[in-house]
C-alpha cells in the first residue's frame, strides 16, 4: 500500500452507537479514512466487494451473517483486505475460530484508544496483532500444549503401546498375556499389528523402535 495514501477502513458493527464511536476516533486521523459501514455480515461483504477497503473492522456478532463467515468468505475473495476483528468475546473458542477464518488481529470492545489506532494500522501494513487479553490467553493456551507431553507412537493404539513396552523390556508373549490379563493368541495378534505399523520385521527390531521412542527404559 502507497504510505501517501491513506487507510481506508469499512466498520461492520451492528451496534449504532459503536459505529458512531469508531468514526469519531478515527475522523480525527489524517492518515485513516472511512469509506464504508455496514450492520450486517452480508452487507459488509457487499461494500468491502464496491468501496475495496485496506481494513475491515469487523465484530463477530451480525445479523445475517456472522463476523466468522463473513471474514472467512472476504478473506477468501480478497486476500488483500485485512480484517481485524472488534468484539465483546474473548474465550479461546471465538480467538481461534477467528484465526481460522483468516483474521489478522483480535481487539476487545473497551480497548484504549492508542491500542485501536495501533492494530488498524498493524493490520492495514500486514502485520498480526492481538490486544494484550488475548495475547495473555494465547501464550497461556500454547503453554498448556507445549507442556502435554507428545503421543509416543500415534499409530499404535493405547493397547499395543503397553504390549510394545513390555516386549522392550524383554518379556516374552507368554508374561505379556499374564501381565495383562490376555489370551496368548490376542497378544500375539497385538504383536503383528504391531510390526505391521511400525513397518519392523522381528522382535529386535520392534524392540529398537521401543527404545528410541523411550518405552521400555526404567521400568517405564
Amino acid at each position: 500500500m502507497d504510505d501517501s495514501e491513506p487507510i481506508r477502513i469499512l466498520i461492520a458493527d451492528d451496534n449504532a452507537e459503536f459505529r458512531s464511536g469508531l468514526r469519531g476516533l478515527l475522523a480525527a486521523q489524517k492518515d485513516l479514512l472511512i469509506v464504508g459501514e455496514a450492520a450486517t455480515g452480508a452487507d459488509a461483504l457487499a461494500q468491502a466487494a464496491s468501496v475495496l477497503p485496506d481494513v475491515v473492522l469487523m465484530d463477530l456478532q451480525m445479523p445475517d451473517l456472522n463476523g466468522i463467515d463473513a471474514t472467512r468468505r472476504l478473506v477468501t475473495t480478497s486476500p488483500h483486505i485485512g480484517v481485524l476483528v472488534v468484539t465483546m468475546f474473548e474465550e479461546d473458542e471465538s480467538v481461534f475460530a477467528a484465526m481460522r477464518a483468516g483474521a489478522r488481529g483480535y481487539l476487545l470492545k473497551g480497548a484504549r484508544k492508542a491500542e485501536t489506532l495501533r492494530a488498524i494500522r498493524a493490520v492495514a501494513g500486514g502485520e498480526a496483532i492481538f490486544s494484550p487479553a488475548i495475547a495473555r490467553r494465547l501464550m497461556t493456551y500454547f503453554g498448556r500444549a507445549q507442556s502435554a507431553p507428545a503421543a509416543i507412537l500415534p499409530e499404535l493404539s493405547a493397547r499395543e503401546r503397553e504390549v510394545l513396552t513390555l516386549i522392550a523390556q524383554g518379556q516374552a508373549n507368554e508374561a505379556i498375556a499374564v501381565h495383562l490379563a490376555l489370551s496368548l493368541k490376542t497378544v500375539r495378534n497385538h504383536v503383528s499389528n504391531i510390526y505391521a505399523k511400525l513397518q519392523v520385521a522381528d522382535r529386535a527390531q520392534a524392540v529398537l523402535r521401543a527404545r528410541e521412542a523411550g518405552l521400555g527404559s526404567d521400568g517405564h
